[in-house]
C-alpha cells in the first residue's frame, strides 16, 4: 500500500535497530499519519488492546512481533526452562487483549512452538522468534495478495454482465491494508480490479462506534485512487433495494470451519439485507482466520464487549485538533458489543488465499484437506 506515493506495511522492524518494532498508530487516522515504536511486550499488548493496531491479520502479525520482543527482553532475566515459562506468561498476556480475533491466539501458539523446537540455546530461541515473526507478516501479505487474485474474478464476471459498467461494492468496517500487513482481505479484490482497469465504486459503511469505515477504509481507498462514497451504517439496505449494490465483501475476525462468519458488529444486518435483495455476500479471509475447532459461531465465538465510551462519544478533527465529544446524555448507559456472527446460510462464498469456496464444512475442508 502506498501513502502519499511511498510504500508502507502496517508493521515492520526498525531498519536501524531490529529490537524496535514500528507500527502505524491507527488511532490518529485519517487526519494524522503517526508511526509508533514498540520495545516491550507490555507496549505491544496496549497497542493491540487499545487499537493502535486492529484487524485480524494485523493483530496476528503484531502478536508475532510481540512474542519476539518478549523473547528479547526476557533473555537477560531468565535462562533455561524458565525462559519458556516466561514466554507462556507473555503469550497469555497478549491473547487476553482481544478475545474474538483468532489470529491472535494462532500467532502466539505458533511462536511458542517455534521457540520450543529451537532447542535449549537462548540465542537460537530468539532467532526462531524473530524469523517466525517475519514469516507471519510475510505470509499475511502474500495471502492477502492471493485473495485479491482470486476475488477479482468475481468482480470481472459482474463487470462483464454489466457490459463494463461500474461495479458497486459495499463493504463494512475496515478489512483493508490497515487491517493486515499489506493489501487487505476484503479490499484486495477491489485494488486488483481497480489496477486492471475495471470500473468499480465502493460504498463504505461508516461502521460505528469506532468509525473504521469512515476513518480508515475511506482513507486507504482514497490513497489508492479507488472511487468510493461513505454512507451511514443503515443506508446499505436502501441501496440494495434500489439495485445500487452489486456485491458485498467483508472481512472477518474469526470464521468457523462450518462457515459462520464473526465480524465487526453490523455485518449480520448487512448479510440479511443482501439475502433479502438477492445481492451476493462474500467474506474474504486468509486461512489464519479460520477457527478449526468451533462448529457453531453464534454459540461458541467469544464476542468482545468494549468500553461504553466508544459508543457515547465520537472523535474527529476540529480547528486543526483531534477532539472527542459526547453524543449521549451524560448519565445514559451504553452497551458496546464489538462483533456479531453471520450464519453460513447467508454467506455466498469465502474468498481465501487458496481460492473461493462455499461457506460450508465440506467446501472449506475441500480447500484445506489437512485440517480434516
Amino acid at each position: 500500500m502506498n501513502v502519499d506515493g511511498k510504500h508502507f506495511r502496517t508493521i515492520w522492524m526498525n531498519e536501524n535497530d531490529e529490537r524496535i518494532i514500528e507500527i502505524i498508530d491507527q488511532r490518529h487516522l485519517p487526519h494524522r499519519f503517526v508511526i509508533e515504536q514498540l520495545t516491550t511486550v507490555d507496549q505491544v499488548a496496549v497497542a493491540i488492546k487499545d487499537m493502535h493496531v486492529r484487524g485480524a491479520g494485523l493483530i496476528g502479525a503484531t502478536a508475532g512481533y510481540g512474542m519476539y520482543v518478549a523473547a528479547l527482553t526476557t533473555e537477560t532475566n531468565v535462562s533455561g526452562a524458565k525462559f519458556m515459562e516466561q514466554m507462556a506468561v507473555d503469550g497469555e498476556k497478549l491473547k487476553a487483549t482481544r478475545p474474538t480475533a483468532v489470529n491472535l491466539q494462532w500467532a502466539v501458539e505458533r511462536q511458542l512452538a517455534a521457540m520450543a523446537a529451537a532447542g535449549d540455546d537462548l540465542s537460537a530461541k530468539i532467532a526462531a522468534a524473530k524469523q517466525t515473526a517475519i514469516d507471519i507478516a510475510d505470509e499475511d501479505s502474500d495471502w492477502c495478495r492471493r485473495i485479491g487474485e482470486h476475488g477479482v474474478a468475481i468482480i470481472e464476471e459482474i463487470s462483464k454482465a454489466k457490459n463494463g459498467d461500474t461495479v458497486n461494492i459495499l463493504t463494512h468496517c475496515n478489512a483493508g491494508w490497515l487491517a493486515f500487513v499489506d493489501y487487505g482481505s476484503a479490499t484486495a479484490p477491489m485494488y486488483a480490479a481497480h489496477d486492471k482497469g475495471i470500473k468499480i465504486h465502493v460504498w463504505v459503511d461508516e461502521t460505528r462506534p469506532r468509525n473504521q469505515g469512515a476513518r480508515l477504509t475511506a482513507w486507504e481507498l482514497g490513497q489508492h485512487g479507488v472511487p468510493h462514497t461513505v454512507i451511514a451504517d443503515n443506508v446499505g439496505g436502501h441501496l440494495m433495494q434500489h439495485g445500487q449494490v452489486d456485491m458485498v465483501i467483508t472481512g472477518t475476525d474469526r470464521t468457523t470451519y462450518t462457515g459462520d462468519v464473526g465480524n465487526k458488529i453490523g455485518t449480520y444486518l448487512k448479510a440479511l439485507a443482501a439475502n433479502d435483495n438477492g445481492v451476493p455476500f462474500y467474506t474474504a479471509l486468509p486461512s489464519s482466520t479460520f477457527d478449526w475447532t468451533m462448529r457453531d459461531g453464534v454459540k461458541e465465538v467469544p464476542i468482545e464487549q468494549r468500553d461504553a465510551t466508544e459508543v457515547r462519544t465520537i472523535q474527529g478533527l476540529h480547528e486543526g485538533e483531534i477532539k472527542q465529544v459526547l453524543l449521549t446524555p451524560q448519565d445514559s448507559p451504553a452497551a458496546n458489543y464489538a462483533f456479531d456472527i453471520t450464519p453460513a446460510r447467508l454467506v455466498t462464498g469465502l474468498i481465501t488465499e487458496r481460492g473461493i469456496c462455499d461457506a460450508s464444512e465440506d467446501s472449506i475442508l475441500g480447500l484445506y484437506p489437512e485440517k480434516k
